[in-house]
């Protein structure tokens, strides 16, 4: 790999004629000519189907498949772009992904047909890349075409040559979408010369060989899964292993039958491995690194324990807006060094936060002060929201890029994770970090999982809430809770939810939204105590009848939205 390379095109390009194994996908597998010949055809195909004056856009709605690789290289030697849709989307709002991002071509398979039955989507095709008819909930007239006729429309492009003259570092690769916890998804924008640095980048930071092989089992949709995964082995000229799914249950026996050697997660991943059963011989794999986020200290070193495996915790901001990189000599609990233009700021004044006091545990003892919103002041490679310029101007304010999370930092410049700034509880008019209560909650035995986040009061501002995943005593939970030195008079959850699996979004990540809706209006248990009170009592209908104190979704209308 040259570090001229500028665009991904001319990296799909570089592994024409390399006969090597290049992708994996259950039994099937591809060298990298035929993933390179198999891009080049769908790339003339996507040129030729592309409405003239339409947006170059192509809509994916996969799973894990080998298509999905292939229409990702395609785009880039198409100059073209690939709009990840989110399955996970229903009716009106999946609709609404496919029409905002302006996708007059959908490429899917027949598992998903069933979601697109009745959406009113004018002036998409439709093409079907597997099985051979309509399949349950898709009609006549939808405007499909299935795998036979796939087939057909790929034939005559079968000796296409991948030629990357068409691309330029500045053509849009990506619209990938955010998480949305609040509003509708944002379309994120990721250029071809975005992609193919982010890729090269990751290659010399770890060291990336073509020998390697990339498992890839995060959703391809998801920005994570291509930019960290994808794009360096796309880089370094490695092999792509592909999951389907993610599964926890599968994953080392996927890890040595590819003899994958580097993979990334989010979110709760890592913790859904941690809870598979132990095997002697756990320490018998290839694998020599994970990259990801939100794994957690405590995971993170419970995993290279269990597996002989190195996670490296990394920061990037979804939009690419700001990025911390793990250092050797990084505290534990921090992510990484501040790099120049980096710094927390409060959002209300403005103003630099001052450093983290901790005390001789390595707890956190000022954080109303010291945690504010992470701001990068240097240049951004930040390139937009495709058609939501309202959302860009919130993330662009005073010259800087405000990332919309909070950290903290020492006074060695190190940053440390502490939620989303939509986490933030209010009580009592002080303002909670939702991520330092977890941190204190997880330490519960009982706990596999932890969230915490508000609920609104009924006078004024929220009330701490947590979900449980895992094993729950009351009386035990508020002794452990008494005995938390950085635990702050007004930190304290006032409800807890047990439950038995996490709600988890399609990235693994913990749907704080639903259980924000959901309140303690929930089929599971929930347990709570008044303002005062030492003891934890089980929440009945009549407690929440008379407004126990708040939480009620419908006290704000959360409930309908």
């Amino acid at each position: 790999m040259e570090s001229t390379v500028r665009t991904v095109a001319e990296l799909v390009a570089a592994r024409w004629g390399d006969h090597r194994p290049g992708l994996w996908c259950g039994e099937l597998v591809l060298t990298q000519h035929e993933v390179a010949a198999g891009a080049a055809a769908r790339a003339a195909l996507l040129a030729d189907l592309l409405p003239s004056g339409a947006a170059p856009h192509v809509g994916v709605l996969l799973d894990n498949t080998v298509e999905f690789p292939l229409w990702l290289a395609a785009a880039a030697l198409a100059g073209a772009a690939v709009a990840g849709i989110n399955p996970t989307r229903r009716g009106p709002e999946l609709a609404r992904d496919i029409l905002h991002t302006e996708c007059p071509l959908l490429v899917t398979e027949r598992a998903h047909l069933p979601l697109l039955a009745g959406l009113e989507l004018p002036g998409v095709r439709i093409l079907v890349t597997d099985g051979d008819g309509c399949g349950e909930g898709c009609g006549e007239g939808s405007g499909a075409e299935y795998g036979a006729e796939y087939g057909a429309l790929l034939a005559p492009y079968a000796d296409a040559v991948p030629d990357p003259s068409r691309a330029t570092p500045a053509d849009r690769l990506l619209l990938y979408f955010t998480s949305g916890s609040t509003g509708a998804p944002k379309a994120a924008i990721c250029t071809q010369g975005r992609l193919a640095a982010a890729g090269q980048a990751l290659v010399r930071q770890f060291g990336v060989r073509a020998d390697d092989v990339h498992y890839l089992c995060m959703p391809m949709f998801h920005g994570n899964a291509v930019i960290a995964d994808w794009a360096p082995a796309l880089a370094a000229g490695a092999g792509v292993a592909l999951r389907r799914r993610f599964s926890a249950s599968g994953f080392l026996d996927d890890v040595r039958r590819y003899r994958a050697t580097y993979f990334t997660y989010v979110g709760r991943a890592i913790q859904y491995v941690l809870a598979t059963e132990p095997r002697p011989d756990d320490r018998d794999n290839p694998l020599r690194l994970g990259f990801g986020t939100e794994a957690g200290a405590v995971d993170a070193a419970a995993f290279e324990q269990r597996f002989g495996v190195r996670l490296v915790e990394g920061y990037g901001s979804s939009e690419g807006g700001a990025a911390i990189q793990w250092a050797p000599g990084t505290p534990r609990g921090a992510v990484g060094p501040a790099a120049p233009g980096l710094v927390v700021l409060d959002p209300a004044t403005g103003r630099e936060c001052p450093p983290a006091v901790f005390d001789s545990a390595g707890r956190l003892l000022n954080g109303e002060r010291a945690i504010g919103e992470l701001v990068n002041r240097a240049p951004s490679p930040f390139e937009g929201y495709w058609r939501n310029p309202a959302a860009e101007a919130e993330r662009r304010r005073g010259g800087a890029y405000w990332t919309g999370d909070l950290f903290y930092r020492d006074g060695e410049g190190y940053l440390y994770f502490a939620g989303r700034t939509d986490d933030r509880i209010r009580v009592d008019g002080e303002n909670l970090a939702a991520a330092m209560i977890e941190n204190i909650v997880a330490r519960y035995r009982g706990a596999v999982a932890v969230a915490v986040y508000g609920v609104p009061d009924p006078v004024t501002g929220d009330q701490v809430m947590a979900t449980i995943a895992g094993t729950f005593d009351p009386e035990d939970f508020a002794e452990f809770l008494a005995a938390q030195p950085d635990l702050g008079t007004k930190m304290a959850p006032r409800f807890v939810r047990v439950v038995e699996r996490m709600p988890v979004t399609a990235t693994n990540k913990i749907h704080r939204a639903l259980l924000r809706r959901e309140g303690y209006a929930c089929a599971d248990p929930v347990w709570w105590r008044g303002p005062g009170e030492s003891a934890y009592r089980v929440l009945t209908g009549g407690d929440a009848e008379g407004g126990v104190g708040g939480g009620a979704p419908t006290q704000r209308g959360e409930a309908a939205q």
